[in-house]
């Protein structure tokens, strides 16, 4: 077996299967979405959300232990930190799932993808980074794309808007903590405090909302899991293949993966309004992205970790 350094980077190095793998996991995140949001007309978000983290939960620990002691990976610096951002993804996770439950799945998609120009805001006050004018005007024409979507005689003012909104702005702090604190802790150690801290959070939770299930919904719930697991075990694969700058704003396919899912399992299909919206959207964030790239290089902003790219939903 060879030891070159350089043919194993080649070997690594493989940019088109990186993004090719990104676009698939979102397109199966979408698909899980989609089952998610047929459950939840007949089953409680927490509910849902518990035995989707069942999976989740065993997925980290396994990948945990592959790389040595959990208890060592429990070992942070900022152990209080990583607590936190174990329970934002939590009530992410949450307010997407009651989300769903009356926002038609382009539209949610859509909103939910301000987040990246949350992150630049909030990122502010939690890693003190210094916002000039051409980030700030995008977060503002970003926001404003997001005003479409629910202008007057758009997409209806409802709760369901809200939660989205709130699971967006849950989403942008935890990865602000997340690039916070992975300046001390490894990867395993982010890992296995978002995967028991939302076990028990959600089971903790999700058990009071119980609702036995007929065997073909146990199924649907068994796809969650699995495509659940199976996207993020293919974003780790495209990170390992790609670097993260590369494939970070291929997630923006999360939008014509939801457009085509929305017509296809529920027959809606997002107004032309609306769509100029999340295209707004979709570009003020490409624009922020580029910009935090160009800062990242010359230190002046925190770079983009790995264990951001794949969307919690």
């Amino acid at each position: 077996m060879s030891s070159d350094p350089t043919l194993a980077r080649r070997r690594a190095d493989n940019v088109p299967l990186g993004i090719g793998l990104t676009v698939a996991a979102i397109l199966i995140f979408g698909v899980q979405d989609a089952v998610s949001k047929h459950l939840v007309q007949d089953y409680s978000p927490f509910q849902l959300a518990m035995m989707r983290f069942w999976a989740f939960a065993v997925f980290s620990l396994i990948l945990v232990m592959r790389q040595g002691p959990i208890s060592q990976a429990f070992r942070s610096k900022s152990p209080w930190l990583q607590v936190f951002r174990a329970v934002l993804l939590v009530v992410d996770i949450w307010f997407f799932a009651s989300a769903l439950v009356d926002v038609p799945l382009a539209e949610l998609q859509a909103i939910v993808l301000v987040y990246p120009l949350m992150v630049t805001l909030v990122a502010i006050p939690i890693l003190g980074e210094k916002v000039g004018i051409f980030r700030f005007s995008a977060v503002v024409v970003g926001f404003l794309g997001a005003l479409l979507i629910v202008r007057p005689g758009g997409l209806p003012m409802t709760w369901g808007v809200l939660y989205a909104v709130l699971s967006a702005a849950a989403y942008a702090v935890y990865i602000a903590l997340t690039r916070k604190v992975s300046s001390q802790d490894s990867t395993a150690t982010s890992m296995v405090y978002v995967g028991v801290i939302g076990l028990v959070m959600t089971t903790g939770v999700g058990i009071f909302f119980w609702k036995p299930m007929p065997l073909e919904d146990l199924g649907l719930v068994a796809v969650i899991m699995f495509t659940s697991t199976a996207a993020h075990g293919l974003m780790m694969v495209a990170l390992s293949r790609a670097p993260a700058s590369t494939v970070q704003p291929f997630n923006y396919t999360a939008l014509p993966w939801g457009i085509l899912l929305s017509f296809v399992f529920f027959q809606h299909l997002i107004d032309a309004v609306s769509f100029l919206g999340a295209m707004v959207i979709v570009g003020a964030g490409l624009v922020v992205m580029l910009r935090e790239r160009s800062l990242a290089r010359k230190g002046r902003v925190a770079p983009v970790q790995p264990a951001e790219e794949a969307p919690p939903h």
